[in-house]
């Protein structure tokens, strides 16, 4: 079985794609998501609403950030007795740094055409596979906006500032550690129990963190001794599968974050158990 690890929104939504794909999939999320809700974030995701006309671009880092982006000017809308949701300006690129966060996007509102994203067939959907699509582009002077959680990698809003642009941050959401459901305690359990069964899939460094503590709270003492050395996972990037290795998973495959590649991975790992 493969365990998918995101968030559990997207976890669900990856179970249901990978199961009419024909793979035996279950959600055992590592990263709890929560709205940033407190009047200062509230704030701040008004004040970027309000001057998102000025942006070039607003580059979101996950399907989390077009969620908490969206769902914040509805709650705006709501507020105010309008009820009318505000609308994304023609000239502003959306920028996303992959598949997931586009089709959220479009699910959004937004025309393809609007949307920058790396390429179908770039090795990794990450922030250097995404800045040759924008490299091209006069930045200097330009708003860009970035929508994020707390924290997170710096490296294309450096590259950014280089070219001259003007960044901005907005937390969109709060990352931090899982509350397991019953029916994903269990799957964890089974996976502890038989970890050269189950098959896990990590896409995110800061939630393979959470893994471990997970383990220790909800499996029985005698199946943890070890368990990481049999168990098996895939990992969306280099620094996921480097992150798995560092914390004693040493049978990581890297593999690309889309549904086909997973989907062959799990075909290639199934067979040679």
């Amino acid at each position: 079985m493969l365990l998918v690890t995101r968030p559990r929104e997207q976890a669900r939504d990856w179970v249901s794609r990978l199961q009419a794909a024909g793979v035996p999939a279950a959600a055992v999320p590592l990263l709890g998501i929560a709205a940033a809700d407190s009047e200062t974030d509230r704030m701040a995701l008004e004040q970027a609403w309000a001057q998102l006309p000025r942006c070039r671009a607003v580059m979101f880092v996950s399907p989390n950030a077009v969620s908490g982006f969206f769902d914040a000017a509805s709650t705006s809308a709501a507020t105010a007795g309008t009820g009318k949701p505000r609308s994304w300006p023609a000239h502003t690129w959306a920028v996303a740094p992959g598949p997931g966060t586009a089709a959220a996007l479009e699910a959004r509102g937004l025309a393809a055409s609007q949307i920058v994203q790396p390429p179908a067939d770039a090795p990794q959907f990450d922030s250097e596979s995404l800045w040759p699509a924008l490299a091209t582009q006069e930045w200097a002077g330009q708003d860009v906006l970035v929508v994020r959680g707390e924290g997170g990698r710096e490296w294309l809003i450096q590259r950014w500032q280089q070219a001259g642009a003007r960044v901005h941050t907005v937390v969109a959401y709060r990352r931090g550690a899982p509350v397991l459901q019953e029916p994903e305690v269990q799957h964890l359990r089974w996976a502890v129990a038989h970890p050269q069964q189950a098959l896990w899939l990590w896409s995110s460094s800061e939630a393979l963190e959470h893994l471990a503590p997970l383990v220790q709270a909800h499996a029985p003492e005698a199946l943890r001794a070890g368990w990481a050395a049999q168990a098996r996972g895939l990992a969306t990037h280099e620094r996921i599968v480097e992150q798995a290795r560092a914390l004693g998973f040493s049978q990581v495959v890297p593999c690309r974050a889309d549904l086909c590649s997973v989907v062959a991975a799990y075909n290639d790992q199934h067979r040679d158990t």
